[in-house]
């Protein structure tokens, strides 16, 4: 029994070993296989670095060879330019030796002349010094054959010479401004005429009324109302004057503002077509009749500057120009005035050759300051060129605006179109209308300003105050001092007096000898 389990553990111990003699012959071979790899690999890896500094090596050797070829390329071509620019120096030092010797031979040439201009001056000074003896001499034998001294003889050639010379230079400046007058008076009529000829609008007095007239005589009582309410409210909803006079069945409307005696107008007309009349009414139609006046301006605002083309006209001038069609001046409606003249001065500044676009918008504002004198005192020129400024307008257009009534200096050719357009439009015939008191003060003022120079015996203003003749004392007066004093009355006129057109300065001077044979 114990030899069988001898056998067996001897046998248990057999198969161990054997298994164990297995296991190390596998994890052996094993091993020798991973050997037999890493040495492959390890090949691999060496054939590889080798061919990568194989690679390397010819890499370098090319870019050696490479940069040997470009640094001798770069030697080959210094080498060329020196050689070029040695060439240049030598060149210019050929030139520079024959400059020199050029040199050499303009001095010597300078040096010669030099002596010769010596020479020519020692015998221009001897023979000046001749001359100068020879000259005294003249003068002694002339002062011996004239009986005067040579300061005497001079002082009576310089005073005829004189009296000559100013009488020469007058006649010829009245020539000269007799042409130039003449040419700017031809060229003038030409651009005036062409200007009116082209612009065919027609002339119409639209004057906004401030009378309303009434169905019935009755009607004033239920206007007036009960211990006068209704009148005292029309008049503070409006801000006019409503006055009920003898005349039947009309009450007229007074007040300064235009545009606040249009509301109260239509206000008071459709109360009257309504028939109801009471304050509260009465307030109402005022605030209605003050909206549609508002939109009303702005329509008529709007069609002028669509009217003339004009672009980004600001809100404010909008408004103004609006106003200006409740306006009227001598009967003229201001709005419809300054259209005509918008339209007066881009004709002519095409004529001139200058912005047209510019004449007509200074032609259109020039008179938007009117719109506001009954607001804002001074004159409507200086309110308006004010707006105008204040609005961004450019400044040519303001000084336009400005000097329109020449009450400041022109700054640009657009003021004096402005002024001859705005004269255009307020002198063709039936636009507006001049009162009889007007009319004789200016006859007057012609008077007087022609008695006003000195040697005037009589002045008269004819023509309806476009000529004014003038009689000078023939004694005080000579010929050449009438045509001065004919130049300064037209200066005057011009400085002191507004006018349209033109006024003709006739200076006349008669001298009359009479006897009587008995």
């Amino acid at each position: 029994m114990i030899w069988y389990y001898v056998y067996m553990l001897g046998g248990a111990i057999i198969a161990i070993f054997g298994g164990l003699m297995v296991y190390a012959g596998m994890r052996l071979a094993r091993a020798r296989r991973a050997l037999t790899q890493s040495k492959e690999r390890l090949l691999t890896i060496e054939r590889e670095i080798e061919t990568e500094r194989r690679e390397a090596s010819l890499k370098i050797r090319d870019e050696v060879f490479r940069r040997r070829k470009e640094f001798e390329d770069e030697m080959r071509r210094d080498r060329q330019e020196f050689e070029r620019l040695q060439k240049k120096v030598l060149t210019r030092d050929e030139d520079l030796q024959k400059r020199e010797l050029r040199l050499d031979e303009l001095k010597l040439e300078m040096q010669r002349r030099e002596r010769e201009q010596l020479r020519a001056q020692d015998m221009l000074r001897s023979n000046e010094e001749k001359v100068r003896v020879l000259y005294h001499e003249l003068i002694a034998k002339f002062e011996a054959l004239g009986g005067m001294s040579r300061e005497e003889a001079k002082n009576n050639l310089t005073e005829t010479l004189r009296d000559e010379v100013y009488h020469t230079q007058e006649k010829w400046l009245v020539k000269v401004e007799d042409e130039a007058r003449q040419l700017a008076k031809d060229r003038a009529n030409e651009i005036v005429v062409s200007v009116m000829q082209r612009y065919a609008a027609d002339s119409v007095n639209s004057a906004t009324t401030g009378v309303v007239h009434l169905p019935n005589e009755d009607m004033k009582g239920r206007i007036i109302g009960k211990e006068g309410r209704n009148i005292k409210s029309l008049e503070m909803a409006t801000g006019m004057e409503f006055i009920i006079g003898d005349t039947p069945e009309v009450i007229t409307i007074s007040g300064f503002n235009p545009v606040r005696r249009e509301i109260a107008r239509r206000a008071l007309e459709r109360l009257i077509h309504d028939g109801r009349i009471n304050p509260a009414r009465i307030e109402e139609t005022v605030t209605q009749c003050e909206q549609e006046i508002d939109e009303v301006i702005e329509e008529y605002g709007k069609g002028a500057s669509l009217e003339l083309n004009l672009q980004g006209v600001p809100a404010e001038i909008i408004t103004l120009l609006g106003k200006l069609h409740f306006r009227t001046s001598y009967s003229q409606n201001v709005l419809q005035h300054s259209k005509e003249v918008a339209f007066f001065a881009r004709m002519i500044a095409a004529e001139l050759g200058v912005d047209a676009q510019i004449a007509g918008r200074a032609g259109l504002f020039h008179d938007i300051g009117k719109a506001l004198t009954a607001e804002i005192e001074g004159p409507h020129a200086h309110i308006g060129a004010d707006v105008a400024k204040r609005c961004g307008e450019d400044p040519r257009i303001v000084n336009a605006i400005a000097a329109h009534h020449e009450e400041v200096a022109f700054s640009s050719i657009y003021a004096p179109i402005i002024l001859i357009a705005d004269t255009l439009s307020a002198s063709r015939p039936g636009t507006r209308r001049e009162s009889f008191a007007a009319y004789l003060k200016r006859l007057e003022q012609l008077e007087e300003i022609a008695q006003s120079f000195t040697g005037i015996k009589k002045a008269y203003a004819l023509q309806a105050g476009r000529e004014v003749r003038v009689i000078v004392e023939e004694d005080v007066v000579n010929d050449d001092k009438a045509r001065v004093i004919a130049r300064d009355i037209a200066a005057r006129i011009e400085q002191e007096m507004n006018f349209p057109g033109q006024i003709k300065v006739n200076v006349i001077r008669e001298k009359r000898a009479i006897e009587y044979a008995r």
